[in-house]
C-alpha cells in the first residue's frame, strides 16, 4: 500500500504557503494519515473518466461562469510528462489565419493522475485553467475569478497539492474503487 520512499522535494508543492501550513502538511504526510484524510473528506472519485465526459464537465463550468468566453475546443487527459513544465493542467490558446479571419482555439489538458481524483480536486484544476480564458497571469483578478467559480478554491488548491503527494507516495486508493 504505502511506498517506503518519498520524493525528497514533495514540499515543493507547498513552497508558497505560510510556514504554519507547511508544518501541518508535513505532519499530516509524516503521520501516514494522508490517504485517510482523502478517504474521509472525499470518499469517492469523480465520474468523468472519458474525455467526452471531461469536456462536458469543463464546458458546463465555462457556460455557468464564463458565458462570453470563447468556445472551448477540447479538454483531454494527458500524461503528466507531456504537459508544459510538469504542470497538472495546461490551457493552450492558438490563433491562426483562416482566409481573412483570425481564428482562436482553446485547449485544456489535464494530467492523467487526476482521472481518479475526487470531483472537487478535478474541479479546482478545471476552474484554474478556465480562469486563464480571462486572465493569463496568476494575479489578484485571476484568483478572484477562480473563487467566483469555486468559492472554496484555495482549499481545493491545497487539497490538489496534497493529492499529488498522495500520488507520489503511490497511495492513490481512488483508482482501485
Amino acid at each position: 500500500m504505502a511506498s517506503s520512499t518519498r520524493p525528497v522535494d514533495f514540499m515543493n508543492y507547498f513552497s508558497a504557503y505560510p510556514e504554519q501550513i507547511k508544518a501541518q502538511v508535513e505532519a499530516l504526510i509524516n503521520s501516514g494519515k494522508l490517504a485517510r484524510y482523502f478517504e474521509k473528506k472525499y470518499p469517492i472519485a469523480h465520474q468523468f473518466k472519458s474525455e467526452k465526459a471531461l469536456y462536458d464537465f469543463a464546458t458546463g463550468l465555462k457556460q455557468s461562469y464564463l458565458k462570453n468566453a470563447p468556445k472551448l475546443n477540447s479538454v483531454k487527459y494527458e500524461k503528466q510528462k507531456d504537459l508544459v513544465l510538469n504542470a497538472l493542467g495546461t490551457h493552450t490558446f492558438k490563433r491562426h489565419a483562416h482566409g481573412k479571419k483570425l481564428k482562436a482555439q482553446h485547449h485544456i489538458a489535464i494530467a492523467n493522475q487526476l482521472k481518479y481524483a475526487p470531483e472537487e480536486i478535478l474541479k479546482t484544476l478545471v476552474v484554474h485553467e478556465l480562469a486563464h480564458f480571462k486572465e493569463k497571469e496568476h494575479n489578484k483578478s485571476f484568483y478572484n475569478l477562480c473563487c467566483h467559480m469555486q468559492p472554496d478554491y484555495f482549499q481545493g488548491e491545497l487539497d490538489l497539492r496534497l493529492f499529488m503527494v498522495l500520488c507520489d507516495l503511490n497511495e492513490n486508493f481512488y483508482d482501485a474503487k
